[in-house]
């Protein structure tokens, strides 16, 4: 990791690392990784902290030898997350597909932080991401006065953690271009970078392995060569199997963003939430719960992580504009924001859901009205009020 203090003009986190706005996965559950670290007495794969049963310990939850509580990270199979540790011990990376929303960035940081101590080595994938992200680059100021030397090279976060045995990441794989992907390929196939400027290349050490992320749901994919695919282990993240399942995981992710956020706790929020997974889920299953009636889709994907960022707003709603409680008028507002991206066919879809199914489901008279009223406010897609 880069030392903030060492850097002319960046404020140190020493004496202020509690106010950082999000703390990494290894500095935020560095208790119970040193916990499982200090009981753990199983195999170890050459450069890891923890043994492969450890790390999917501390993925799933449990306790350590010590007595210490592991908090779960991800709510799913098990079966799951032993194929993706295995795999990270093996010469082949790691590639965690999904639809938008099933935790795959979260768990490639916490796999990262679990395996090597350090989530940081980390590209984020866009449309404008270069090659030197993924190989190396230059300080041209020292290439032009010395040529090109080690001390020129300024190394990306895969190159990175090749020379220190570590785990890379790689966020939105597909939403780079095809010939940048492609620069994998050698990395992941013979564990070494080739550097033509000085006549070698640089190993991987013990230890070193690529964690991708990618979704084909979003515009702006860029499918992968059939050459760099072979180089992936793929693990496919489902969407959560259960109302009850998604429900737990959006009440866990929203109570840790809360303490982030230093809102108070609030209590009363679990039929909210429910509330909330619901809509999501029927409308991304055009069903409704009870199987009864077909619904239209919107254009969005609704994901989990959506749901959490709806309640998550409602909270500071609540906090700051309200009496505390969360209360059905809090999330209408988020969970239209999150339905309608579409102001022309996401409306119609959401309206004939709001008045098809809410209207008549009994126990949501609250929600109905909020969401009504919520609607009217939004006003028609042209920008004009409903009234």
């Amino acid at each position: 990791m880069i030392d903030l203090n060492a850097v002319p003009g960046v404020p140190g986190l020493v004496e202020g690392e509690q106010d950082v706005q999000r703390r990494h996965a290894e500095d935020e559950f560095s208790g119970e990784l040193a916990a499982l670290a200090a009981c753990d007495e199983e195999q170890r794969p050459p450069g890891w902290r923890l043994s492969p049963s450890a790390v999917v310990t501390y993925l799933l939850g449990g306790t350590a030898a010590d007595g210490t509580p592991i908090t779960p990270k991800y709510v799913g199979q098990r079966r799951l997350m032993e194929i993706a540790v295995a795999t990270l011990a093996t010469d082949r990376a790691l590639l965690l597909l999904g639809v938008p929303g099933t935790a795959k960035t979260w768990l490639s940081e916490h796999l990262a932080a679990a395996v090597s101590g350090d989530s940081t080595l980390l590209v984020q994938g866009t449309a404008g991401t270069p090659e030197e992200a993924i190989r190396y680059g230059w300080n041209y100021a020292r290439l032009l006065a010395e040529g090109p030397s080690r001390a020129a090279l300024v190394a990306s976060p895969v190159l990175r953690a090749m020379s220190g045995g570590q785990i890379a990441r790689v966020e939105e794989l597909t939403r780079i271009s095809s010939d940048v992907q492609d620069t994998l390929i050698t990395i992941l196939s013979e564990k070494t970078l080739p550097v033509p400027e000085l006549c070698g290349e640089i190993p991987a050490r013990k230890g070193f392995n690529l964690i991708a992320t990618a979704n084909d749901r979003d515009r702006g994919v860029n499918e992968l060569s059939s050459a760099l695919r072979r180089r992936f282990n793929t693990v496919v993240l489902p969407v959560p199997a259960s109302v009850d399942e998604e429900v737990d995981i959006v009440t866990r992710r929203v109570a840790a963003l809360g303490r982030t956020l230093e809102l108070p706790e609030l209590t009363t929020s679990f039929e909210e939430i429910r509330r909330v997974v619901t809509v999501f889920r029927e409308l991304r299953s055009g069903l409704t719960t009870d199987g009864k009636a077909k619904l239209k889709s919107p254009s969005g994907t609704l994901s989990t992580a959506e749901a959490i960022s709806v309640v998550t707003g409602g909270m500071a709603l609540a906090t700051h504009f309200g009496d505390g409680r969360l209360r059905p008028a809090d999330i209408a507002a988020g969970i239209i924001g999150a339905i309608v991206k579409d102001p022309a066919s996401d409306r119609v879809v959401w309206q004939e859901y709001l008045e098809a199914v809410l209207r008549e489901r009994e126990g949501w008279r609250d929600f109905y009205r909020a969401a009504r009223e919520a609607t009217a406010v939004l006003g028609t897609p042209s920008g004009r009020s409903s009234r």
